[in-house]
């Protein structure tokens, strides 16, 4: 049917709008789906819990981990399967939450989001591969041999748990960097030249969300957090460039 003088396009971020119970519905679904992925994932992993111990343990070296208490063993390696588990199911938690947020986007936002999907799961994986094999060796070198003359230096299984599972984790999240400032250059909130512009704030944000990260004091770990971080951020600034698309304002006058 024609559009006459009167009427406007429709707005195709309004396509298919859900009423409240509907989007309750939908969150509802998409929570247990979530739910269950991590379920699973965490099973799946606590199976292998030996084997994953001893992965863990890795970086120490022959350097034994004690126990402190009757229950102690037990919780860690649940936190363990449970990290395992969480990055097991990670596809299925981005998916559902990406699923659930495309409705309210245009139809170029849903295809540039859903073409993220990929690269999230590629550098979270890539962040914690690099936060365990190179990152957590030279930080236990370091803490294992500091005073090691006048100190004898027994971990318990909690605190190195704790310890290992933060330094993954958020280091995995800081690689999310380029994912999310292309997506935000593609949907038009930012563009190449803001964030070159930015990157002295961006060169202060990043050393302190390193100093953060780094579980020691020395530079040359807080440099080692630091250098993948600027690298991605300039990425990110070359993805501004390539993918921004001025956004284009919504009218809400009706």
């Amino acid at each position: 049917m024609a559009i006459t003088m009167n009427q406007q396009p429709p707005d195709p971020a309004s396509e298919g709008q859900m009423t409240l119970i509907e989007h309750l519905n939908e969150l509802r679904v998409r929570l247990i789906w979530i739910i269950s992925s991590l379920l699973v994932g965490t099973l799946a992993a606590f199976f292998f819990r030996d084997a994953l111990l001893t992965f863990l343990q890795a970086p120490l070296g022959s350097a034994p981990l004690i126990s402190t208490g009757p229950t102690d063993t037990i919780i860690n390696v649940f936190k363990i399967s449970f990290m395992v588990g969480a990055s097991i199911a990670m596809p299925v938690i981005v998916y559902q939450l990406v699923a659930f947020a495309a409705p309210g986007l245009y139809p170029h936002e849903k295809r540039a989001l859903f073409l993220t999907l990929p690269a999230i799961m590629v550098l979270f994986l890539s962040g914690m591969a690099f936060a365990f094999y190179v990152m957590l060796p030279v930080a236990i070198q370091f803490l294992q041999t500091f005073a090691g003359t006048h100190v004898e230096q027994l971990w318990t299984l909690d605190r190195y748990v704790g310890f290992v599972t933060q330094i993954v984790f958020w280091i995995g999240v800081s690689f999310e960097t380029p994912v999310v400032l292309g997506f935000l250059s593609r949907t038009g909130i930012v563009s190449g030249p803001q964030l070159l512009n930015f990157w002295r704030y961006a060169l202060v944000i990043i050393a302190v969300i390193s100093a953060v990260i780094t579980p020691t004091v020395d530079p040359v770990n807080m440099a080692l957090v630091m250098a993948p971080l600027i690298f991605l951020y300039f990425v990110s600034v070359g993805l501004g460039y390539m993918l921004y698309k001025p956004r284009t304002p919504r009218d809400f006058s009706d």
